[in-house]
This record gives C-alpha cells, sequence and structure tokens, in this order.
C-alpha cells in the first residue's frame, strides 16, 4: 500500500517554498531586508497623526476595494461593503466570503495579515469571526499607523499627492524627526486632464490661488506647476507617478498647445485630437523636469477605470469598478521614450503593465533605452493591481529574466492604502526565492546560495536604495 506524504500545513513559516534550497533563500537571505515602499497610496494625514483604529474593520476594509469586489461577487449587498453596516457587521460579512476566496490572492493576503502582525493563525471563516475579530481589536492600541510602520522594517514610503498637494503632513514628519522617511511623490494626472474643460479650469484656479500668481497663458500655467514640482523636491521628493490608459505621444507644434490651453482655460471643449496633443506635450514638460532633478518617473498603463456607470454615479471613483484594459501600448512608449532620450532628456523610468499580455513589450521596451548610464534606468515594473499575486508576479519576474536583468530589477512595493498590507512585500519575496530556489535545484543554476543570496537581497531592497538615491 503506498503511504501519502501529509499535505504541508497552511501558512507554515515555509509557505510557498518548494525546496530546501527556496527555504535557505529566504530565511537566510530575503526575510530580514527592510522595505522600501516606493509607491503606495497611505494617507500621509493618518500618519502625521499616528493614527489608532477602533476597529480591525476600520484598518483592513475600509476603501479596500479589491475585498469589495469579492463581498459583491459572493452576492454581498453594499451596505456592508461601502454602506452604513456597523463596523462588526462588515466583518462578519468579509468572514463569511473569505472562505469563497480560495485561489484569489485575496485569501493569501488576508491570512498573512492576520500572522502578521496579529499573530493569528487561525483560518478566518464565520465560525472563527468573532474570536479574530476580539483579538485583534485587543491588539489595535498598541498599532497606531507608526508603530504598524517600524514593526514592518519600512525605511522608505513613498506617497501619492497631487501637485496642488500642501504636504504640511509630511514637513509636520520631518519636523518630529519620525525615523521612517515618508516622502511625496509628484502625481500630476489632473494637471493634464483636458477632456473635461469646466474640471480642467477649476484646477487652473486653485493652483493659481496656491501659487499667488495670476495663470493666463500656457507659459504662466507651466511656471506655476514648475513652482510645485521645485517644492516637492524640497520636500525629498525622488519620484513622479501618471496612471494612464496609454503613454500620450501625439505630434503637436507649440502653437498648437498654446491655442488648445487658451480654449481649456476659458471652459470651451476642444477637439479629441487636441486632448490627445495637450496630454502628449504635458507628459513631455514633466519628463524634462524630472530628468532635470535626477528624479523617477513612474507610469501606471493599461487601466480601464469607471466601468460602472451607475455605481460611479453613487459611491465615485476608486470603489471597485476598474478593470483591464487592451490598449496598444509599444508603439506611444517608444515615440515618448525615443523622443526624450534623443534629447538627452529621459529620467530613470518605471513602467508597470495592467494587461499580461504586454509583459514583453515591456520588458523588451526597456532594453532599447539601458544606456548604461545608470544601472537598470528603465525598468519593467513589478506586478501591478490585478497583477499583483502569485502567477502575475511570476510571470513579471519570467519576462524580466527572459528578456533583461532581473537581478538589476528595483523589486516590489504595495500600491495599497492599507498600513498592514507590507506582508505583499513578504509574498513576493518568497514567490522570488521559490523560483531561484526550484532552478538550482533542478541544476539549471549553480548551487552557490550565496551569491544567488545576494541577488535576491539586492532585488528585496539594495537595488531600490541605489537606484532612488533617498
Amino acid at each position: 500500500m503506498t503511504t501519502l506524504s501529509p499535505a504541508p500545513t497552511f501558512l507554515s513559516d515555509d509557505f510557498l517554498l518548494q525546496t530546501e534550497t527556496a527555504r535557505r533563500l529566504y530565511h537566510d537571505y530575503a526575510r530580514k531586508m527592510p522595505i522600501i515602499d516606493y509607491h503606495c497610496h497611505l494617507p500621509p494625514d493618518q500618519i502625521a497623526a499616528d493614527k489608532r483604529f477602533d476597529t480591525i474593520t476600520q484598518l483592513w476594509l475600509y476603501g479596500d476595494h479589491y475585498k469589495w469586489r469579492a463581498m459583491r461577487t459572493h452576492g454581498i449587498d453594499e451596505r456592508y461593503c461601502t454602506g452604513n453596516a456597523s463596523d462588526w457587521e462588515k466583518f462578519e460579512k468579509w468572514a463569511e466570503t473569505v472562505p469563497y476566496t480560495l485561489r484569489n490572492p485575496l485569501y493569501h493576503w488576508t491570512h498573512l495579515e492576520l500572522k502578521s502582525p496579529f499573530g493569528i493563525t487561525d483560518v478566518l471563516n464565520p465560525t472563527t469571526a468573532r474570536s479574530v475579530y476580539d483579538t485583534c481589536n485587543d491588539q489595535l492600541p498598541d498599532l497606531s499607523a507608526r508603530s504598524l510602520l517600524r514593526y514592518f522594517n519600512v525605511r522608505v514610503v513613498c506617497t501619492t499627492d497631487d501637485p496642488l498637494d500642501s504636504l504640511e503632513h509630511h514637513k509636520q514628519l520631518v519636523q518630529e524627526g519620525f525615523n521612517v522617511k515618508i516622502l511625496p511623490a509628484f502625481r500630476p494626472d489632473k494637471a493634464m486632464a483636458a477632456d473635461d474643460p469646466i474640471v480642467f479650469r477649476g484646477y487652473v484656479q486653485k493652483l493659481a490661488e496656491l501659487t499667488n500668481r495670476e495663470i493666463h497663458t500656457l507659459a504662466s500655467y507651466l511656471d506655476a506647476l514648475k513652482s510645485r514640482h521645485d517644492y516637492f523636491a524640497g520636500m525629498g521628493c525622488r519620484l513622479s507617478d501618471h496612471g494612464l490608459e496609454v503613454i500620450y505621444a501625439e505630434p503637436y507644434t507649440e502653437g498648437e498647445v498654446q491655442r488648445i490651453f487658451d480654449q481649456l482655460n476659458r471652459g470651451v471643449a476642444i477637439l479629441p485630437i487636441d486632448v490627445l496633443k495637450f496630454k502628449s506635450f504635458m507628459l513631455v514638460q514633466f519628463a524634462e523636469w524630472d530628468h532635470e532633478k535626477g528624479w523617477t518617473q513612474q507610469f501606471h498603463l493599461g487601466a480601464l477605470r469607471n466601468n460602472n456607470l451607475r455605481r460611479l454615479r453613487e459611491l465615485g471613483p476608486d470603489t471597485g469598478w476598474d478593470s483591464i484594459g487592451d490598449f496598444p501600448q509599444a508603439a506611444s512608449l517608444s515615440r515618448f521614450l525615443g523622443g526624450l532620450d534623443d534629447r538627452n532628456q529621459l529620467a530613470k523610468t518605471i513602467l508597470y503593465n495592467l494587461n499580461p499580455a504586454d509583459n514583453e513589450v515591456i520588458a523588451t521596451m526597456i532594453g532599447n533605452f539601458n544606456d548604461g548610464s545608470i544601472r537598470g534606468k528603465v525598468q519593467f515594473g513589478s506586478g501591478w493591481w490585478f497583477l499583483d499575486q502569485k502567477d502575475g508576479m511570476e510571470k513579471q519576474i519570467n519576462a524580466l529574466s527572459n528578456m533583461g536583468l532581473l537581478s538589476a530589477f528595483v523589486g516590489m512595493l504595495t500600491d495599497s492604502r492599507s498600513f498592514v498590507s507590507f506582508p505583499r512585500h513578504e509574498y513576493f519575496r518568497r514567490i522570488l526565492c521559490n523560483i531561484f530556489g526550484n532552478e538550482i535545484e533542478n541544476g539549471e543554476l549553480p548551487n552557490d546560495v550565496a551569491w544567488v543570496g545576494e541577488i535576491v537581497q539586492d532585488i528585496c531592497y539594495r537595488n531600490a536604495e541605489r537606484y532612488f538615491g533617498f
């Protein structure tokens, strides 16, 4: 009779680590590395206030559209997601949903986040919901926003901030000497959003008030925005960020853009081709300012946002109605990056794709502009949004390995609004070590654990530390 080996324990210390070499790489090299979270949506006001949360629901479920989408799919009414149900009722409904998220990354993330920082190893379900809820809540008085950052050994956090943001909370944190660097990142999407002239005109007026200047011309608009770019730099900013369907690279003339701005500033609608020309022009301005300051520019490409118009009207954006878009990326990327490179104005750049069909496009595109001036100058960013799960991470790692240098990769980020999302770095590190470990044991890589461990530590932390120059 055949004797079967016992199944591995779920979420053990060797979770996702299939070989002894993978386990050595993770436990001896990756696990101890600090975290640089160079792109996230943590609210800086909560860090400045060292916010404490009354319930695990407030810390864990508020604003989490990943969980909301799963709950809605499971048939949970909206009042338990974004509505007026009590915190316990919302948590109870999430606990009801969790057992049905098997093979969705939410199942892994949920239990990783309960294990760290709460020390809970029970599987979350309706039976355990009350004890998990109470156990978490009992620990919350000691788990403030700042203490959680320290707990996860975070060294640097880059938030996502509009040019109009005062950055007062970042300033407070610097003045108080908080030992985790909380730095802004310049996100000027609204400053180039020419689709709605009324909204754009309102943005220009707010910029004029903030910078205490009149803005009637394209030149004065650029001067005002540049002053905000300079202000961000003075606050320690080292990165910009853009959330776009595609890179805009429509040909334009300066006269055309001046005419387009004049129309927009009067609240006059413009033609679709003029929208593209204005966005293309603005992207180049931002890119040149980033290059001048030695910043890194990030482009998150391919999201098809706000698909459910009814829910957008009722709940607003960023509430879980976005998906992967199938936009062509290669030609415009080549024109945009190539034009900057041709003028020696190409800043360090990270490209993130949401459509996995673009993995090889991005992995090969970066090689066109890595010119030897900076190690890994143009990066294929980590698996993002719908792709920051096991399969998505493995495919990104494999595409980058096959067509670039994985060893120069700046690693993982959370892209999250939650202070307990840092186990996503652990998740990435376990997956990375498992890939290397399996290939060593298969004879596909030499059995030099010390050297591969150095590469792993570079990807987990040191590459980002060197690349961004915080």
